[in-house]
C-alpha cells in the first residue's frame, strides 16, 4: 500500500525524523489558510498523488506570496497530472501540500527498501539527489552505494557515519546523519514499510539535513497490525479493478498487453505471462484466482478480466491439484455464459481430473480452444487474438 507525501511525512516526524512543515487542502480557502500559519516568506504547492515526477509535470510551485499560494492551488488542484510513471492518462490531484520553502544547498538521495536476498534492510544512497534514480543508475552506476543493516544488531552509529561518508557529509553533518538514519529504521520496521525512499534529502544553507520529499509503500501482508496506516489508503489512486479483484480475494495487476490471463499460482502466472510474450503476444494482467478457483471467483475473474478494454483475448491455465479439473471446467463454462463471453478463449487444464475437465469443455457448446500444455495454450491464444486483430 502507498501513502501520499504529507502522510508520510507525518509518520516521520512521529518517529523524530525532521521533516518540513506543511498543511495538505483540499480548498483554496484551506490554501491560503496553511500559507498563513506557515508565514512565508517563502511556500511550495506540490500536488498529491502517488507517482513520481511531479515537478517535471507541472505539479510542484515554488511561490513567494499568499496570493500567489491561492492561485497554485487553483492552477493545481483538480488537473490531470501527467508523470513519466502515471502513463498518458495522468492522474487527477485532488489534494495539495502547502509547505514551507527550504534553502537547498546540496541535493542527495536515500532510501531503504527490503532486500530478500539477504532477508536484511539495505540502505541505498547517492550524492545524485532531485534526479530520477533509474538515470543515475543507467548513466553513472557508480554513484549509487548500498549496504544492509543486520537484523539482530540493529542500525548503529556506524551505519550513520557511513551513509554520511557515503554522501560526503562533514563536520556537524555527521552526527546529523547519524540520527536521521536510525530515526528512519525504526519506522521503517515499527510501521512494516517494504519501501522508504527520500529524494531529494537536502543540506539547507543553514546546515540541516532535511527530507525534502518521502514516499513510502507499506507491506500489505502487514496492515493488520496497523489499522491507523491502513485508515491512510486512498482508494482513488489505486486501479479500480485490483480494488475490485481484491474484494474477491484475487491477486490481479493491470498490464497493457492485450490477453488477459487467468491462472492458479503465482509462479504458474509469471510463466504464464512469460510464454505469452515469448510467443509475440503481450500479457494484459497478472491474475493469480488461488487454489480454490470456485465458480464465483472464476466468474468475478473473468468480469474483471474484460472490464479492461485492451483485452482480446483470454488464455486460462489451471493446474488442478486440490480443486479437482472438473469443478474447474464447469466453473469456466457457468462464467462464460454469465459474462457473455465474446473473445476468444483458451483453457489449458492439467492435474487431477483433467481428462473429465476437457470433457466437460469440449461438449459445453461454446467456442472454447483447448490447449494441450503450456506452450500449446500460449501459441493458441496469441494466434487467435492476431486473427482477430486482421480482421
Amino acid at each position: 500500500m502507498n501513502i501520499h507525501e504529507h502522510q508520510a511525512k507525518d509518520i516521520l516526524k512521529s518517529f523524530g525524523v525532521p521533516v518540513p512543515t506543511g498543511f495538505v487542502a483540499y480548498t483554496e480557502k484551506e490554501a491560503e489558510d496553511a500559507a498563513n500559519k506557515l508565514g512565508g516568506p517563502v511556500w511550495v504547492v506540490k500536488a498529491q498523488i502517488h507517482a513520481g515526477g511531479r515537478g517535471k509535470g507541472g505539479g510542484v510551485k515554488v511561490v513567494k506570496s499568499v496570493a500567489d499560494v491561492k492561485a497554485k492551488f487553483n492552477d493545481i488542484f483538480g488537473m490531470q497530472l501527467v508523470t513519466h510513471q502515471t502513463g498518458a492518462e495522468g492522474k487527477k490531484v485532488q489534494r495539495v501540500y502547502i509547505e514551507e520553502g527550504a534553502d537547498i544547498k546540496r541535493e542527495l538521495y536515500l532510501s531503504l527498501l527490503v532486500d530478500r536476498g539477504n532477508s536484511r534492510v539495505n540502505v541505498v544512497a547517492s550524492t545524485e539527489g532531485g534526479m530520477d534514480i533509474e538515470e543515475v543508475a543507467a548513466s553513472h552506476p557508480e554513484k549509487i552505494v548500498a549496504f544492509s543493516i543486520d537484523p539482530v544488531q540493529g542500525v548503529q552509529a556506524y551505519h550513520g557515519r557511513k551513509l554520511a561518508e557515503i554522501l560526503g557529509l562533514k563536520d556537524k553533518l555527521v552526527g546529523q546523519a547519524v540520527k536521521l538514519l536510525a530515526g528512519l529504521y525504526k519506522a521503517f520496521l515499527e510501521s512494516d514499510m517494504a519501501m522508504l525512499e527520500i529524494n531529494p534529502l537536502i543540506v539547507t544553507g543553514d546546515g540541516k539535513l532535511l527530507p525534502l520529499d518521502a514516499k513510502v509503500g507499506f507491506d500489505d501482508n502487514a496492515l493488520f497490525r496497523h489499522p491507523a496506516i491502513e485508515a491512510l489508503r486512498d482508494k482513488s489512486e489505486e486501479e479500480a479493478s485490483e480494488l475490485e479483484a481484491a474484494e474477491h480475494s484475487l491477486n490481479y495487476v493491470k498490464l497493457s498487453g492485450n490477453i488477459g490471463c487467468m491462472v492458479n499460482g503465482a509462479g504458474l502466472a509469471m510463466a504464464t505471462m512469460d510464454i505469452i510474450q515469448l510467443y509475440g503476444g503481450t500479457p494484459a494482467n497478472f491474475l493469480d484466482v488461488g487454489g480454490g478457483a470456485t465458480k464465483e471467483r472464476v466468474t468475478a475473474a473473468f468480469k474483471i478480466i474484460l472490464a479492461d478494454t485492451n483485452v482480446k483475448g483470454i488464455f486460462v491455465n489451471i493446474f488442478g491439484g486440490i480443486m479437482r479439473c472438473d469443478i474447474i471446467a464447469e466453473g469456466i463454462i457457468a462464467a462464460a455464459k454469465e459474462v457473455k463471453l465474446s473473445v476468444p478463449l483458451v483453457v489449458r487444464l492439467e492435474g487431477t481430473n483433467v481428462d473429465l475437465g476437457k470433457k466437460i469443455l469440449a461438449e459445453s457448446g461454446l467456442p472454447i480452444i483447448s490447449g494441450d500444455n503450456l506452450a500449446d495454450g500460449a501459441a493458441k491464444i496469441v494466434a487467435a487474438v492476431a486473427v482477430l486483430k486482421a480482421a
